[in-house]
């Protein structure tokens, strides 16, 4: 059944709506400027808007909640949709804010369970919940945001853009590849995309890591190896400021840390080179084929949270990847890593995962031929998801399209000192999750895909900032620099502050 045509002109008309396998349960005026809900502090400075949330069952084993934030006054015609990171399990309600107080109706949804976002619990025997976790969550709620709008303006929206990083990077790919009409822009992050590899992949760097405990490498470690490579490859740009602009130019070899006696904070052992070898290089499987790209070289003290931990096994990756396969994979809560054959790992994740999870078919022709964009980025020393694979989905999808085709809707930014989504040594805010610069357009990359989509071409000019404390403690910008886009880079000229975009251009390496 569609959404009802008449305008529901006091926003509680909404809670009698009826959509497809959907409950609406909320449909209240948000109006005092600030909203609390359960598990986030209260959200303050809000516009007036119409809250609606819901829960969709399109299985019977689905539970799926999901919101429809709708400006009461000053709607700029176009639909938000918010994505989720790790294994999700809430509603990204900070994005909301940001693109509801620029005039945004914003929708989103906990992709079908609720939990911590490395708890996979959830999945245990829980197949159809895999499935709303893996693409019918984000579909769904398209669609029903789409309609719960429709009946409150009394119109479509004019434009709908779909914006997340990680798991909403994969999600975001998912939407392009199954749904291509759920979109017509999307400004994809770090996806997640070869999910099924990319997790099994963990194991290869988990047993590396931990398989043999003189391979282990600490944290006390990573400072040192951090900046033997800052020295090999960081003045490649033209400029000593902290950030290797293209480590795809470096050639660091951690050879040159080798302890000469002993082991010390500043060294590193034979067994802990070939480990930081193995980091850099990606997981192989028996026969020496790739299974998934490894992580960059110069912002290595980034790897203390995701890969390295505080002690074995208790980093972020970790997590991810035992708890993946306990509960979506193999189904034995007593799986050990450790023990595990990656080979055997690696087909079972694929076979049983997959279809659900993965979303790397690099045919974008029917996104594509109804007017979809796609701006993709990724930071470039990201310690979660490794770059490089950004970089391979992206020429597959020229190689599989065309050139031509390809370059007509699609781009790609390679965010120079990024880590995962944001936050690093390098400038990496440009305008994803609502993250402003100061620089350009205020919102960055997400203002050229909203030309490209609107205007017929996306901005040329497009900036990054680097925020630091301000004397009153409020964020003050430190740095600018252009955005390129790959595999163009930014060159520092040679005069003028290094801190100030106008001093760099983006040029071929």
């Amino acid at each position: 059944m569609s959404a009802t045509a008449v305008f529901a002109a006091d926003c509680a008309g909404l809670k009698n709506l009826k959509l497809d396998s959907t409950e609406i349960t909320i449909a209240e005026s948000v109006t005092t400027g600030t909203l609390a809900v359960e598990g986030e502090d209260p959200m303050q400075g809000l516009p007036a808007f119409c809250r609606v949330t819901g829960i969709v069952r399109p299985s019977t084993d689905s539970e799926i909640r999901f919101e429809v934030w709708l400006p009461a006054e000053g709607w700029n015609g176009r639909l938000l949709g918010v994505g989720n990171g790790g294994f999700a399990g809430a509603i990204e309600y900070r994005q909301f804010v940001s693109y509801l107080k620029r005039g945004f109706a914003v929708a989103g949804s906990d992709a079908g369970h609720r939990a911590e976002n490395t708890d996979a619990t959830w999945a245990f025997d829980h197949p159809e919940k895999i499935k709303d976790f893996g693409w019918r969550a984000v579909h769904l709620t398209a669609k029903d945001g789409k309609q719960v709008l429709t009946a409150y303006y009394g119109k479509p929206q004019d434009h709908a853009y779909f914006d997340s990083c990680s798991d909403g990077g994969r999600e975001a790919l998912m939407e392009a590849q199954r749904f291509p009409a759920d979109y017509d822009g999307i400004l994809a992050g770090a996806p997640a995309n070869a999910w099924s590899s990319m997790v099994a992949a963990g194991i290869g760097g988990m047993q590396a890591l931990m398989n043999d405990p003189r391979a282990y490498v600490s944290d006390l470690k990573l400072p040192g190896i951090q900046k033997a490579a800052l020295d090999a490859c960081d003045a490649q740009d033209g400029v000593k400021d902290g950030v290797i602009a293209d480590p795809a130019q470096c050639h660091f070899d951690p050879e040159v840390l080798l302890c000469k006696a002993g082991d010390r904070p500043d060294c590193i052992t034979r067994p802990q080179i070939e480990t930081v070898k193995t980091l850099y290089a990606g997981a192989k499987d028996s026969h020496g084929n790739l299974i998934f790209p490894g992580f960059t070289m110069g912002d290595e003290t980034s790897w203390k949270v995701w890969v390295v931990g505080e002690d074995p096994g208790s980093s972020l990756s970790a997590q991810f990847v035992q708890n993946y396969f306990r509960y979506m994979v193999t189904g034995d809560p007593r799986f050990n890593v450790l023990t595990a054959n990656l080979d055997e790992a690696l087909k079972e994740s694929r076979d049983k995962r997959a279809a659900d999870l993965d979303a790397t078919n690099p045919d974008l022709g029917p996104f594509i031929a109804r007017g979809g964009k796609l701006i993709l980025y990724h930071g470039w020393n990201d310690p979660a998801i490794s770059p490089w694979n950004t970089i391979a989905y992206y020429n597959d999808v020229k190689k599989t399209i065309g050139d031509a085709k390809a370059d007509s809707a699609i781009s790609l930014y390679m965010v120079p000192g990024m880590e995962h989504c944001f936050g690093g040594p390098g400038a990496t805010a440009f305008g994803q999750f609502g993250i402003g610069t100061v620089k350009g357009s205020a919102n960055g990359l997400f203002d050229s895909l909203q030309d490209w989509v609107e205007k017929g071409s996306p901005d040329p000019a497009v900036y990054a900032t680097k925020f630091g404390a301000g004397p009153d403690g409020a964020p003050k910008a430190v740095m600018t620099r252009p955005l390129c886009a790959y595999p163009s880079v930014a060159k520092y000229s040679g005069t003028g502050d290094p801190n100030d975009a106008a001093n760099f251009a983006c040029a071929l390496p």
